[in-house]
């Protein structure tokens, strides 16, 4: 079932959450609202399943209206970050729960409600753990079943809010990836709120980077990460390092290389130059690219990847350099040590205006 939001702002007392949002999910999509707290995401997420209220604008679920309608009559799935299962009642019971309160006329007879739990239970790797209750579960085991309570009232939309946020980072990894996989499954329209970025990356078909109530950026994973759409969407999505400068005759100068401005921005206006850590050039010499000086604050030499932190010697900004273990080998850096840094392929911004 595709969602479509249109022209949907909220206001709580003098605080705009969301501010004139339009959206539209494909049938089938798994779309992750991705943003800072108080961007929004939340709200609209609430706004969506019926348990807020718009201030304007229209919420259709297959091209049918359902603003008005209550949350219980538009069939959302929604699991909460906290689990919020029943403590007294066994996994299986939790699970049963949304069919057996149905009405009479809608209710399945007990076989059938049996049969279905038993399904979901297979479906989320759980069929052992029927008779145990929430207590005894880790947290990844208790989100698992949340969603499966979530899926018995057979949902035509699911919404989950920040579903991974209480639990640890092992867990957290893991659950994600098996959400991907139970969505490739069962190809449910899904929309899931988070504040970390390598979970939105991972895990959703597209991205919508919301900021102070508004949508910064709509798009791929891939596209959002590679392709941003303004400044804020660049340095909310990985570590990023800044370099300032000012515009003079078309273009700005890191260090003693000059880069082009192609549009945008008056002579001796601020630009700032961005690269990422894996981006950067370091060698103990300075050529044509690595010309920056810096000393080597810090490395951690962990892993696949080597991190140093630098400090350039004309300033005090600290720059975050990565390099793989084999490139850290051939060259050794130390703690202490002076070298120089280069930015290959920059991305340039003059205020908001993207290069």
């Amino acid at each position: 079932m595709g969602i479509v939001i249109q022209n949907v702002s909220k206001n709580f007392g003098k605080f705009q959450a969301l501010q004139n949002v339009d959206l539209e999910v494909p049938t089938g999509e798994l779309v992750a609202l991705l943003g800072p707290s108080g961007s929004g995401k939340t709200t609209l997420l609430r706004i969506i399943a019926g348990l807020e209220v718009p201030d304007t604008g229209r919420i259709y679920f297959h091209g049918e209206d359902k603003t008005d309608q209550k949350v219980q009559e538009r069939k959302v799935g929604f699991v909460f970050q906290h689990y919020a299962l029943f403590k007294q009642m066994t996994v299986y019971e939790n699970i049963a729960f949304g069919l057996r309160i149905r009405s009479r006329a809608k209710r399945l007879p007990e076989k059938e409600i049996k049969a279905k739990v038993r399904e979901l239970l297979k479906l989320v790797q759980m069929e052992p753990l029927a008779d145990r209750y929430p207590s005894q579960l880790s947290g990844g085991q208790r989100q698992r079943i949340a969603l499966a309570r979530a899926l018995a009232v057979e949902p035509k939309v699911m919404l989950l809010d920040e579903p991974f946020g209480a639990l640890d980072a092992k867990v957290r990894k893991e659950l994600r990836r098996w959400i991907r996989r139970l969505h490739d499954e069962i190809h449910l329209t899904s929309i899931f709120v988070t504040h970390d970025q390598d979970e939105a990356l991972e895990v959703a078909d597209r991205i919508v980077i919301m900021n102070e109530g508004k949508i910064e950026q709509i798009g791929a994973p891939e596209e959002v990460y590679d392709q941003p759409a303004n400044l804020f969407v660049y340095k909310f999505l990985g570590n990023v390092n800044l370099f300032r400068g000012r515009i003079s005759d078309g273009q700005i100068q890191i260090g003693t290389n000059v880069f082009k401005i192609p549009a945008g921005g008056d002579d001796h206006a601020k630009a700032v130059a961005y690269a990422r850590p894996y981006e950067l050039e370091i060698e103990r010499q300075p050529n044509e690219i690595t010309n920056i000086q810096a000393k080597v604050l810090y490395l951690r030499a962990i892993g696949p990847v080597v991190r140093l932190e630098l400090r350039r010697s004309d300033n005090s900004d600290l720059i975050d350099v990565e390099l793989t273990k084999e490139k850290f080998r051939e060259r050794s850096f130390k703690v202490g040590e002076t070298v120089y840094i280069g930015l290959c392929n920059p991305r340039l911004f003059v205020e908001d205006y993207i290069i």
